[in-house]
């Protein structure tokens, strides 16, 4: 069915463009586009993504190289990379990002049971944190932190169930991290894991009472009085398991009901974290344990800065910005989806470098993306030619 397809080709097949066209139409993005449509906007820059490009010149400037198989690519013309930043500049970046949330909702569900830690928990466990990333503030002057220095803020709602994304807001620098929250659409029994940024009593109070969970690092400075203990193993790290009620006037007022406070000793790093949550139920140690799968939203952090490109923009606008970090995350969302539909045992960092080099290459995709065993790579390198022999 794939031969002579181009890989790349090959993956877009992947997509519903039914669905993207929904998108489209949605925000009336090819309105008197006679052209560069929005799905050919979408093509190029997830070329970009999956190519490791430096700029929409970059990315024009490869597609002339072959321009005699951009057709077979799916882009139906080689545009100015003026005509792309345009696209960038002025087509909504919303179309993206509810392509993208249609892209979450049918892959999450191939990854719910790859976590073997959260999946012993029936509530669904999602992680909730921030990234900054520089910018010039002379070009970005929209995206204001400090005084001379610009900024951009990634608030990602990580599902922690195969570290899938639900939700990503694009913010300046100078959004705090707690004022998320009031954007979340929170799910029922569902655990919400935050670092002490997010302490914000009044909207944990909501969080409590939609009716959701969390657990959240706690400061050092916090006010409480303490209700009763309970026993724990301190074998394990567990240092107390308390349950507190704030005394301090404000804050009691806005969380008037009891809280409980975890101590654990993590032996690993020689230090004592202090949890608080409004969950009575499950073990303290379950407790010390789902914080410390918080930290995969690091990892993810540190992926996609690392292997697609949301560092280095390709246009300065708040729209072009966003339409690329959108973009970026529909490729990660494609790269994950490609995986488990065929089956791959290669890492998403492997198919993406692989992808990489091979978007003009012709080979089937399950083909390409299926591992190769230990034994055969063995027997190759006995199969090349000994550079010293005589």
């Amino acid at each position: 069915m794939n031969k002579g397809r181009f890989v790349f080709a090959q993956l877009a097949s992947l997509i519903t463009r039914y669905e993207f066209d929904k998108c489209v139409l949605r925000y009336q993005g090819d309105y008197k586009v006679q052209d560069f449509s929005c799905w050919n906007q979408f093509l190029c820059m997830m070329f970009g993504q999956l190519t490791h490009r430096e700029s929409c010149r970059d990315i024009i400037t490869c597609l002339k190289a072959h321009r005699n198989k951009v057709f077979h690519l799916g882009i139906k013309q080689i545009v100015a990379h003026s005509t792309l930043t345009r696209a960038n500049e002025n087509r909504s970046w919303q179309i993206y990002s509810d392509f993208a949330m249609y892209l979450i909702g049918i892959v999450r569900p191939l990854y719910k049971n790859d976590n073997e830690f959260v999946c012993d928990l029936e509530n669904a466990v999602y992680a909730l944190d921030s990234t900054t990333i520089d910018l010039c503030l002379s070009v970005f002057k929209w995206a204001k932190f400090r005084k001379r220095k610009g900024a951009i803020k990634l608030h990602t709602l990580l599902d922690l169930r195969g570290n899938i994304p639900t939700m990503i807001y694009v913010s300046d620098g100078k959004k705090h991290d707690v004022n998320i929250l009031d954007d979340i659409e929170f799910e029922t029994n569902a655990f919400y894991l935050m670092d002490k940024g997010y302490t914000d009593f009044g909207r944990l109070f909501e969080i409590d009472q939609f009716p959701a969970y969390f657990v959240i690092s706690g400061k050092d400075n916090l006010k409480f009085k303490r209700v009763s203990s309970s026993p724990v193993n301190k074998a394990v790290g567990l240092r107390c398991d308390q349950k507190v009620n704030l005394t301090v006037y404000k804050t009691s007022r806005l969380y008037p009901k009891a809280l409980r406070r975890v101590k654990f000793y993590d032996a690993e790093n020689q230090r004592t974290i202090v949890f608080l949550t409004n969950n009575f139920e499950v073990d303290a140690l379950t407790i010390a344990m789902l914080y410390k799968s918080r930290w995969q939203i690091e990892l993810f952090f540190k992926w996609i800065k690392q292997h697609l490109r949301i560092k280095t923009f390709w246009g300065t606008s708040s729209n072009a910005v966003k339409t690329q970090i959108w973009i970026a995350v529909c490729t990660y969302l494609l790269i994950a989806y490609a995986k488990k539909q065929l089956k791959s045992d290669l890492s998403l960092y492997e198919i993406t470098q692989i992808l990489s080099v091979s978007v003009f290459d012709k080979t089937p995709i399950n083909e390409l993306l299926t591992n190769f065993s230990k034994n055969d790579e063995i027997k190759d390198i006995y199969n090349q030619l000994n550079l010293f022999d005589l």
